[in-house]
């Protein structure tokens, strides 16, 4: 597992040669070896420049270990031509035992507000699931915000609550 510490600096080289071009390029470097495991370690890195300014940025890995437990990860960054940013990044895990556990978050702000969201998602060995994830999204305009939390398991079902507050912070109705 020790060539992924590479990944920053290939991330680094990738975007200056790919998005140093004037028209549409894109760029992308996969990997992957046996480990001293007996699984695989495996890798990829795009990166994409629009024709018209906007560029994005990706990556993605995997350990095996040769006994049926996996590890995944994955991000990405956009820019839009009109300065909008997003972001995005998971990570996850399947076991031998057909466990798993699933990570995610995202992010984007553009002049119209910003967005954040995460959550995560598990399932243990005899098939039970819990997930949830929190939503909030905010107006540049007014500075108001909304967040929605939404939760699900076997015992509760789901669930689902919504807040909106203004921009000093104070509950108002939705």
């Amino acid at each position: 597992m020790k060539p992924l510490h590479l990944l920053p600096v290939l991330s680094a080289a990738l975007i200056a040669t790919a998005f140093s071009a004037t028209n549409a390029q894109a760029a992308g470097l996969r990997m992957g070896w046996r480990n001293p495991g007996g699984g695989f370690t495996g890798g990829a890195l795009v990166g994409r420049q629009g024709r018209f300014g906007g560029a994005s940025l990706s990556s993605r890995g995997v350990v095996t270990d040769g006994h049926g437990n996996a590890t995944t990860a994955s991000n990405g960054i956009a820019i839009g031509r009109n300065g909008g940013i997003g972001q995005r990044t998971g990570s996850g895990t399947i076991n031998a035992d057909g466990s798993a556990s699933r990570q995610g978050s995202f992010a984007g702000v553009n002049a119209r507000g910003s967005v954040q969201s995460s959550g995560s998602a598990t399932r243990d060995a005899a098939g039970n699931v819990d997930r949830s994830r929190t939503t909030t999204a905010t107006s540049a305009v007014t500075g108001n915000s909304r967040q929605t939390s939404t939760s699900y398991d076997a015992a509760t079902g789901l669930t689902r609550t919504t807040t909106c507050h203004n921009a000093g912070g104070a509950t108002v109705a939705c």
